[in-house]
């Protein structure tokens, strides 16, 4: 699998992200370029001063401790945590120039996050929220239906991230023989050990999705390899679809939900 997903790249195209990138590197262009720098600063030349570079590396080395914290997979995360750190150095290393330049990059920045907001999901949420004991009640309530279920902790970055990714598969795939919910690991421990889910803070394993089948747990992701080592899986909607094979399986459940109606019709024709 890549390293980087090509779905979420597509992710950073959004107004809000292009925006924060932009805003997070502007200093090094208006700084370091001539004419503009000469322009901006023309007391200070075209290179950075000591007290700048010194900021830069304190930024640099809170961004790979403060990252690394996320235990993430996914690339839209790093880019907004990185994004948030570097703004801060910037609005530091303006005011250092020039006050001016520093109040004029704050009210910038104010103003992309109330203009451009970090998008989210605003649709119905129709996934199922299970306990340990409701989930498998369900699971053998009725084994014709086919349930994915997401096993998160309220606590995870990485189950955060991608709460609205999961709202919006479940609201475009759901039908009555295809259902999702969530179980929140946290309140229902006994949930995470039956199906082999660390929940401790250092955990790869959250969110979990599991496919079961005739009451069943079919597949999972992410998974283990031959050797018992977990394989890294980014958890986005293009990857959902492919690994779950999510079209066929909607287009096969659906149209069996169809023949089953009319040949229900048929024999009630029958029948008359």
């Amino acid at each position: 699998m890549a390293i980087v997903e090509w779905c979420e790249v597509q992710r950073l195209f959004h107004p809000h992200y292009l925006l924060t990138v932009i805003l997070a590197t502007i200093f090094f262009p208006l700084r370091i370029c001539a004419p503009v720098c000469e322009i901006l600063f023309p007391d200070k030349g075209c290179q950075l001063d000591y007290r700048e570079t010194e900021i830069l590396f304190f930024l640099i080395i809170v961004i790979l401790f403060r990252t690394r914290k996320l235990a993430t997979t996914s690339l839209v995360p790093y880019v907004s945590a990185a994004s948030m750190y570097t703004k801060v150095a910037m609005v530091i290393l303006f005011f250092y120039n020039d006050v001016r330049y520093g109040i004029i990059y704050s009210i910038v920045c104010i103003v992309h996050l109330m203009v451009f907001p970090e998008p989210t999901y605003s649709g119905p949420d129709v996934a199922v929220y299970f306990t340990s004991q409701t989930l498998e009640e369900e699971l053998q309530k009725d084994k014709r239906v086919v349930w994915i279920v997401e096993f998160f902790a309220l606590w995870s970055p990485p189950c955060i991230n991608f709460a609205s990714d999961f709202r919006r598969i479940s609201a475009k795939y759901t039908l009555e023989n295809l259902r999702f919910g969530k179980i929140d690991v946290t309140r229902n421990p006994e949930a995470a050990a039956k199906y082999h889910i660390n929940t401790s803070a250092l955990s790869k394993q959250l969110p979990t999705l599991i496919m079961f089948k005739d009451g069943k747990a079919l597949m999972r992701r992410p998974t283990v390899d031959s050797k018992s080592k977990l394989v890294k899986f980014n958890f986005c909607i293009e990857n959902i679809v492919n690994e779950f094979d999510l079209n066929n399986l909607y287009n096969e459940l659906k149209n069996d939900k169809i023949n089953k109606k009319a040949a229900k019709q048929e024999g009630s024709k029958k029948t008359n």
